[in-house]
């Protein structure tokens, strides 16, 4: 299931990356078909779509999003 966070995505990601060496921006990546978490700015009601990496064992290996709008 998706949730829904309503916060600015610049800073979201930022604090993202303190704990995840890897976040990477890639908008056709079939991890974002499903997104773990949909970020939106609430100044301006744009999306970015972010979701977890994961191996088949269950570890998390990085993140993913769409383009920053």
């Amino acid at each position: 299931m998706t949730t829904v966070i309503k916060r600015d995505p610049h800073r979201f990601l930022e604090e993202l990356r303190v704990h995840y060496s890897d976040v990477w921006e890639i908008p056709s990546s079939q991890y974002l078909s499903t997104p773990d978490f949909i970020v939106v700015d609430p100044k301006t009601g744009k999306k970015t779509r972010v979701s977890f990496v994961s191996l088949d064992d269950g570890e998390i290996v990085g993140v993913v999003y769409d383009g920053l709008s």
